[in-house]
């Protein structure tokens, strides 16, 4: 199966219209994608659309993402997270957008729903009972963990935050949200070299992050000669 029919399909989610509202807009999108998602999966394997991806012009690359955003497996997490450093701007976002929602699918769809239940749970102790809970369960969800990371760095719990993220990483080396989690919290702690060291990472692996260019600069020039070391290994 080739691109051009995936890029009919990408070509039929709608634009905003002029007397739409946020709402009604937001509902005819949802409604667009859901309608892309059900074509792509009646014809395109999680592999042909990785080919898609690999080889194909911006408009194929920009189904692909959103189409293996929902469908994808964790074995396209390194060939998504590749095109954070796409050329075509949408691309990028679209990969980004791709890999959040990969990222918070279980291997058991059961682990996955819980884990949407506790993301509404309000009070953060229950929230952390949860995902102890949770990953009890599931000890190799990495999102359960960057979640649980999340609640502890509200509650000022800096250091079991940058554990959480740690392994969030380990499971998930391409996660650069718990990358840049884990710099917040060495802000916190005032170990600025080590939120420098940490923030450069995330950037290298999404280069997109908002705000975490001029992070990184403030606080190269607030270390000195220090901060300017390149610490790439």
């Amino acid at each position: 199966m080739g691109a051009a029919l995936l890029v009919e399909y990408y070509r039929r989610m709608p634009n905003r219209r002029a007397k739409d509202d946020a709402d009604t807009w937001r509902r005819r999108q949802e409604e667009g994608r859901q309608k892309f998602l059900a074509l792509a999966q009646s014809r395109y394997t999680e592999g042909t659309l990785v080919r898609l991806l690999e080889n194909g012009a911006a408009r194929s690359r920009r189904a692909a993402l959103l189409a293996l955003g929902q469908l994808g497996g964790i074995d396209a997490n390194p060939i998504i997270a590749a095109h954070l450093k796409d050329d075509d701007t949408e691309a990028r976002r679209l990969a980004a957008d791709a890999l959040w929602a990969l990222w918070f699918r279980a291997d058991d769809e059961n682990n996955t729903e819980e884990l949407q239940r506790l993301m509404r749970v309000r009070d953060r102790e229950k929230a952390v009972a949860g995902l102890d809970r949770l990953l009890q369960k599931a000890p190799n969800f990495a999102e359960a963990y960057n979640q649980r990371a999340i609640h502890y760095f509200k509650m000022k719990q800096f250091e079991r935050s940058i554990a959480d993220c740690e392994k969030t990483l380990q499971l998930n080396p391409y996660h650069f949200g718990a990358m840049a989690g884990m710099a917040q919290s060495y802000m916190q702690m005032r170990k600025h070299k080590a939120a420098l060291k940490a923030f450069r990472t995330a950037l290298r692996i999404n280069p997109n992050l908002d705000g975490v260019a001029e992070t990184i600069r403030a606080l190269e020039n607030a270390l000195g000669e220090e901060g300017r070391k390149d610490d790439k290994k």
